[in-house]
């Protein structure tokens, strides 16, 4: 088992040892990023082999009406590829369900279980789908899709015909939580890599971080300001500068 067990007193732990290999798993491009991104980049820089899974093509996720979908999703997946670069991670995978229609059926489970079997995560983490009152359908559909994929993953009945051998990551770390079990600690240099990867998504200024365009100085350090009181105020409880909170499974 990787890390602490929770605590009897019902505190979240903090910090888990840095893992060999991550799987960060958003249902959007620049989810991740919001979720996790100070901690992937942290484990990244002290040597973890992170990798990225990306559930939606990101063609819906725009206030412009009369954006063209199918470009809106190459400018989305080049936008995911610097912010990959930005964490440190050294690949993403692309499932490629389109925008707003996530679903957990068995066809979408095997395409997950194969990417968990062939990365092989010690640390897998995603949404919390049992977030209260969780609004949009992709972000509730593709945590159950994903733990549903850590379940076939592990077992060797599920999806027997494919290239790798079973894998049972040892934690799965639910961000955006409804109940925060663990914290990681992150510094200055992870909060400078989580938005220099946030920003990359360019296409995602106006509608998601409310900053009007690249002369919008006011907006980008407004938004910055917004990251990082949200980082404090994950530490806070525990005496903390800065943390990325999650709900933890420790028995997959």
């Amino acid at each position: 088992m990787i890390g602490p067990r929770p605590r009897p007193d019902g505190a979240p732990t903090i910090g888990l040892p840095v893992p060999a290999r991550v799987l960060a798993v958003g249902a959007h491009p620049d989810d991740v990023e919001f979720g996790c991104g100070a901690t992937l980049a942290k484990w990244a820089r002290a040597g973890a082999e992170v990798h990225l899974l990306v559930l939606t093509d990101g063609s819906k996720g725009t206030w412009d009406p009369t954006a063209d979908p199918i470009a809106l999703a190459a400018e989305r997946t080049a936008e995911q590829e610097a912010a990959r670069v930005a964490l440190g991670a050294v690949a993403i995978h692309h499932l490629g369900a389109v925008d707003g229609e996530l679903h957990e059926g068995p066809e979408l489970r095997e395409q997950v279980c194969a990417v968990i079997r062939a990365t092989c995560p010690d640390v897998l983490l995603t949404h919390d789908p049992w977030r209260p009152y969780r609004l949009h359908p992709d972000h509730r559909h593709g945590g159950f899709l994903v733990l549903d994929a850590v379940v076939a993953a592990r077992d060797p009945h599920f999806f027997p015909g494919q290239d790798d051998p079973p894998h049972r990551p040892e934690v799965v770390l639910l961000f955006e939580p409804g109940e925060v079990h663990h914290l990681e600690p992150v510094g200055p240099d992870d909060l400078a890599a989580r938005e220099a990867a946030l920003l990359a998504h360019r296409s995602q200024w106006r509608s998601t971080m409310g900053i009007d365009g690249p002369d919008d100085d006011a907006g980008r350090r407004a938004f910055v300001e917004r990251l990082r009181a949200g980082s404090a105020a994950f530490g806070a409880p525990a005496t903390l500068a800065a943390a990325e909170g999650f709900a933890r499974i420790a028995e997959v």
